[in-house]
């Protein structure tokens, strides 16, 4: 079976690893165009793109995939390079372009994408985080017959996964890219044999899991405890926690709700530090409180609260916004 991939992100780059690493024959590439990253913002090719060149597998990067858009030229190359691939099946994790109809059913298979939670909750592009966020019990992989609409498609296979109460995204991340990994693995096996069975979404449960946007990073001290616990859960490793110290900027990247908190003067404020001890501050929320645990200066490295606070003391009473 001849099975191009589509993808970006590390996440993808597990995906296409186990198909590597399975003897599988991957003919095409696609991944998002190459960006500027880290201090020098020189460009760089994704963790995909980069997986592929080390195998000399052809890489396409079209800006878009639409024949009558801006990059139209682009997709015609995009087109000439699938065409010729003379794909069984694409398989698509997290690769950041929308598919138009015309490489949807290019492939003799289609597309099966590889999505990160259980369909049809978090549909989008932030499933991982959004699940954390929410306090959700589990989380999952579905592999999906792609169709033109925002993860819409038919489900194939599905996998479930438990997230734990000290979970962020990026150990969540790590264990759902690998079960996506092996996931894809059995479906393709599945296709191969015409024993895929796909089942339509139901129309209970559908929720979307909208991009992170890095505003989002500013605490609502407002909040309760145990909501601003699971955001910075949710937003590790991106974009972390902000909390504003008189002029200063602290990034919080983990937090713990505190079982009981002692009775409060009537002029307590949601941001004000209750407390402070080696374990962390205490630091009041809209409702109960919770103790920070790694903290971060301005070009400074994540912390402990222990040595964080040798470096910078914060004492009970300051006021963080």
């Amino acid at each position: 079976m001849r099975v191009g991939f589509a993808g970006t992100p590390e996440f993808a780059a597990v995906a296409l690893q186990a198909l590597l690493d399975a003897g599988i024959t991957v003919p095409l590439v696609l991944s998002q165009p190459d960006r500027p990253a880290g201090r020098g913002m020189k460009l760089q090719a994704s963790p995909v793109k980069q997986l592929a060149v080390r195998h000399d597998i052809p890489v396409a990067q079209p800006r878009s995939l639409r024949l009558d858009g801006k990059f139209a030229d682009e997709a015609e190359t995009g087109r000439a390079a699938l065409e010729a691939a003379r794909l069984d099946v694409l398989v698509v994790a997290a690769y950041g372009l929308i598919l138009p109809a015309w490489v949807l059913t290019q492939p003799r298979l289609g597309c099966l994408n590889i999505h990160a939670s259980l369909l049809p909750r978090w549909r989008g592009a932030a499933p991982i985080h959004r699940a954390i966020e929410a306090g959700d019990a589990e989380t999952g992989i579905t592999i999906m017959q792609m169709d033109e609409g925002l993860d819409t498609g038919d489900m194939l296979l599905e996998d479930r996964e438990p997230i734990a109460a000290d979970d962020t995204t990026a150990r969540l991340h790590d264990r759902l890219a690998a079960m996506g990994g092996r996931l894809i693995l059995t479906a393709l096996a599945q296709a191969a044999t015409g024993r895929l069975q796909p089942r339509r979404q139901p129309e209970a449960g559908v929720t979307y899991a909208h991009k992170i946007d890095k505003a989002e990073s500013q605490i609502r001290w407002t909040d309760d405890a145990s909501q601003i616990a699971r955001r910075l859960r949710a937003f590790d490793p991106f974009p972390g926690g902000v909390a504003q110290l008189d002029e200063e900027s602290l990034k919080i990247w983990r937090a713990e709700v505190v079982a009981s908190v002692d009775a409060l003067p009537a002029s307590t404020q949601p941001g004000d530090i209750l407390s402070v001890t080696a374990e962390g501050p205490v630091v009041a929320c809209g409702q109960g409180a919770v103790r920070l645990l790694e903290l971060q200066r301005a070009g400074g490295k994540r912390l402990p609260a222990a040595a964080f606070l040798q470096s910078r003391p914060l004492r009970p009473g300051e006021r963080l916004s």
